[in-house]
């Protein structure tokens, strides 16, 4: 991003991995919780990293940053997380400028969702841009391309049907279980963790599924406490877990723990049992498979079921990517901008430095100098040499380095890269 005068010498990466070629179990060992992301923002604050977001969820771990080298946020990811670099290398994609910029609008966007069209990512790129603002890792431009791309993902939401049916791992977990379990209404259902996933489903199950026997269990009681009165459900002692799974039909799990927390030894059941595990890491031990009567889904599975709006959505990609288009437009002619603005503040500061020259000399010849006339006028004409000059460097027609070098050379100017 050099030509834009955004790093003096480093350029803007989108990196990581995404369920497109990493696993369930892969994109565990990259996932990141709230220390983790804490202590890697930390880290690159230590290491010189000028600016940078992370995200991770179940679909995926990323970094949008600065670097002279990727090498240097991948490290940070492989530092932080249970991830080794020779895995990073076997799943993981890289881009770099424009193509980084391009990537972050998609994701944003919803457009690079395991489920077309979940905009829960965007929630997560603000609070990371948030964090990184707080510790000084967020410079102009990371700030301004977040901001679009938020401005980007509130236009797709509300001006294509792009997120109609089952846009969320939480939807559509609940429509699996409307459409392979009979008499949904009257089976004993248990959600296991409410944090954000986890509140999304059961509001999905209160609304969709119209059953009265949905209990709530959270290691941290008061949190599902808050939860289930909201809709009057009903709420579970962390200690009562294996009995509450041997009384249930259906298990829903949700920890966001960095380990399993449901293993066969606590699954004692003897009638069928279907467990819904919306974790990455998963939380829900593929042993629990060997069990006899259980059927283990996870979140991956939810992903390949094509509910029957979702040719609809596909329909809106178009409309949604011309959205994105005119976004992305407005944000490079920013950068364009950028990229003469430090030449056009070293020409007014020339010019200014003639201005001052010049009325000194003529202070010293004319007794009656008018000095409040002379600094108007002046100050008038730097100001239309200015703009005559960003005008011309804002012509598509013309070439915009060549002319920035003539002005450069025609006066003598020295221009500061503003980060």
């Amino acid at each position: 991003m050099q030509q834009y005068n955004i790093s003096k010498s480093n350029s803007f990466y989108a990196l990581g991995l995404s369920y497109k070629k990493a696993d369930a179990d892969m994109r565990g060992r990259f996932s990141l919780d709230e220390n983790s992301k804490n202590a890697l923002l930390r880290q690159a604050k230590e290491n010189g990293i000028e600016s940078l977001v992370l995200t991770s969820t179940c679909n995926r771990t990323e970094i949008y940053g600065f670097a002279q080298h990727p090498f240097q946020l991948i490290k940070l990811i492989c530092d932080n997380t249970n991830g080794t670099v020779d895995d990073f290398q076997k799943v993981a994609y890289i881009y770099k400028n424009k193509e980084a910029i391009s990537h972050m609008f998609r994701v944003g966007s919803g457009l690079d969702s395991q489920i077309l069209g979940d905009f829960e990512i965007i929630s997560q790129i603000k609070k990371s841009a948030i964090s990184s603002k707080k510790l000084g890792l967020l410079n102009p431009f990371l700030e301004r391309l977040v901001n679009a791309v938020i401005q980007a993902s509130k236009r797709i939401k509300t001006e294509t049907e792009i997120s109609s049916g089952a846009t969320s791992v939480s939807f559509a977990s609940v429509r699996y279980i409307l459409n392979t379990v009979e008499d949904v209404s009257n089976k004993n259902i248990l959600l296991f963790g409410t944090g954000k996933i986890g509140r999304n489903t059961c509001e999905n199950l209160v609304k969709h599924t119209k059953n009265e026997h949905i209990t709530l269990i959270n290691r941290t009681k008061n949190t599902a406490e808050h939860i289930a009165g909201k809709f009057n459900l009903v709420v579970k002692d962390y200690a009562n877990l294996q009995e509450e799974i041997n009384e249930s039909d259906i298990l829903i799990v949700a920890t966001g723990a960095q380990r399993p927390t449901i293993d066969k030894h606590i699954v004692q059941t003897n009638k069928p049992l279907l467990i819904l595990d919306l974790s990455i890491p998963k939380n829900v031990n593929s042993n629990v498979a060997e069990l006899p009567n259980i059927q283990l889904i996870h979140l991956d599975d939810l992903s390949k079921i094509t509910d029957e709006t979702h040719e609809n959505r596909k329909e809106q990609i178009p409309l949604a990517e011309s959205i994105i288009d005119e976004v992305k437009k407005e944000f490079n002619d920013w950068l364009e901008t950028r990229k003469f603005a430090p030449t056009i503040k070293a020409l007014k500061c020339k010019l200014l430095d003639f201005k001052n020259a010049e009325l000194e000399t003529q202070r010293k010849k004319s007794s009656n100098f008018n000095e409040e006339q002379a600094e108007l006028i002046s100050n008038n004409i730097i100001q239309k040499i200015t703009n005559h000059f960003a005008h011309h460097l804002k012509d598509d027609n013309i070439s915009t380095d060549d002319s920035l070098e003539l002005i450069k050379k025609v006066f003598q100017l020295e221009t500061s890269i503003d980060v």
